[in-house]
């Protein structure tokens, strides 16, 4: 197929994502903002620099980002725009694309990968469904013509999670000369749960992941569920032609601690502790932090609820400790999501209800969005609480230690996947169990401050060891190579 570009500008590395590197806003007079993307993922990715070599494949996901693609009438996206990558934007149909990205990614794949279904009234795999897998697999034929419409011979392709699960078979059907791998953040749900999606579904899914040259994932247990998926749906053997590989998703150190030690971070941190307040004897309380996106993985309620377990069975802890509860809304667009912030809301007032005092608030719950804001709970956390059900990394459970100033304790799920690497140096919990998780946080709270500080190094030296950068450099060489 050819480029739309031409081959003198045909990239030799090409990164295929939902969300891109840069977003639009369109202003009353109709100007266009451009906005930087943060986070891992866009810190890991964006290491295939600015050079011509490379181009970024991604969809338009507003207004602001269509009409941006309509300017640039069939062009790639403006350099000063994207921090000098080029970024080619796809404008999707809009319907094609909630029904891929709501419905099927983020309704159907999340929610058997993180196995959260209530079986019996869900999932239902009637004829709506399979409408919208048309969608899901038009969507993923759209990135995979872009890509192979930008690709030079032998390029390296790398295509990112299970948004874009059709993509590399896709792709490979256009252009076999290239270098295809493509790349799971989220966990692989073990063979029993993955074959509740009907039978063709879960075949084509794994026969479009087998497409690639190879598949990694962010842990070796996703890695291995993934091959046991193939293994019983497909066939002993079916996987014999993908290299299967683990690359462990670490926190940008570097970029957390100059941020953490701006002006804005300081202003929240003594917001922060006003909030917190001092303890009955004029003492600085303790700090339980959370910082989740209030996504029904992340365990956030039980979380509350082990808080509130905590205070009944260890009454000393009252008016001593703080929960800092920050819960970002996600996915507001579907109604269990709102459904679930609006519990979060309810067990947190329900526990300042119930315990609180003029005095004392045991609960600090914010729910809009504040980065600076969110450093400023990791620099002064004593003990951070990341309890997901099941989550493919979990960066805040690295990210905290790397950025707390004085060390903090972290209870942290074994279904998270950095159970892996950090679950050593941490106090690890059931996450559905709330006595255990209740008596875990005790145990936190408790540790000596040399054993705390202690731990909280071993863990940032842990969390630290393959960063952003070099993690996405290392998918590249093993493609390559």
């Amino acid at each position: 197929m050819a480029s739309t570009h031409g081959a003198a500008e045909q990239a030799q590395v090409l990164v295929a994502s939902n969300r891109g590197p840069v977003s639009y806003q369109i202003d009353e007079e109709g100007s266009l903002h451009a906005r930087r993307g943060g986070g891992g993922l866009v810190s890991g990715l964006s290491a295939i620099g600015s050079d011509a070599d490379s181009v970024w494949v991604c969809a338009a996901l507003g207004a602001g980002d269509r009409e941006a693609v309509r300017r640039a009438d069939g062009a790639l996206l403006p350099a000063a725009d994207t921090g000098g990558q080029r970024v080619r934007m796809l404008d999707i149909d809009a319907t094609v694309h909630a029904e891929a990205y709501n419905d099927i990614a983020n309704s159907v794949l999340w929610f058997v990968h993180h196995m959260l279904y209530q079986t019996p009234m869900e999932p239902v795999f009637d004829a709506r469904f399979r409408r919208q897998w048309a969608s899901y697999r038009a969507y993923n034929q759209a990135f995979a013509e872009a890509l192979a419409e930008e690709a030079a011979e032998g390029a390296a392709v790398l295509i990112q999670d299970y948004h874009l699960a059709l993509a590399p078979r896709m792709l490979r059907e256009l252009r076999p000369d290239l270098r295809i791998g493509h790349f799971s953040h989220t966990p692989w749900a073990p063979p029993d749960y993955f074959r509740l999606l009907p039978d063709d579904i879960a075949a084509e899914l794994l026969g479009g992941i087998l497409g690639a040259d190879r598949a990694a994932f962010l842990t070796q247990r996703w890695a291995d569920a993934f091959t046991a998926c193939c293994q019983v749906v497909l066939g002993p053997d079916a996987a014999a032609g993908t290299r299967i590989g683990v690359h462990g998703l670490g926190a940008d150190a570097d970029f957390l601690r100059g941020r953490a030690h701006q002006d804005d971070v300081a202003e929240r941190m003594t917001a922060l502790r006003e909030e917190i307040g001092p303890g009955p004897d004029g003492s600085a309380r303790r700090a339980i932090v959370r910082v989740d996106r209030t996504e029904l993985s992340k365990n956030i309620v039980r979380g509350l609820l082990a808080y509130r377990q905590l205070l009944d069975d260890h009454p000393e802890w009252r008016e001593k400790v703080v929960h800092v509860a920050f819960a970002y809304p996600s996915r507001q667009d579907l109604a269990v999501y709102r459904e679930y912030t609006a519990e979060v809301r309810r067990v947190a007032d329900d526990i300042n209800g119930r315990y609180g005092t003029a005095g004392w608030t045991p609960v600090v719950l914010h729910v809009k969005d504040d980065f600076a804001r969110s450093l400023a709970a990791y620099r002064l956390a004593d003990v951070a609480l990341v309890n997901p059900i099941r989550d493919g990394m979990n960066l805040v459970a690295k990210e905290v230690p790397v950025v707390s100033d004085a060390g903090c304790a972290l209870v942290l799920s074994r279904e998270a996947g950095a159970y892996e690497e950090l679950g050593g140096d941490a106090i690890v919990v059931n996450p559905y169990d709330i006595g255990g998780t209740a008596d875990a946080l005790h145990a936190a709270l408790s540790l000596p401050v040399a054993e705390r500080a202690e731990r909280s190094k071993r863990l940032a030296a842990a969390a630290t060891a393959l960063p952003p950068t070099r993690w996405f450099l290392d998918q590249l060489d093993a493609l390559r190579g």
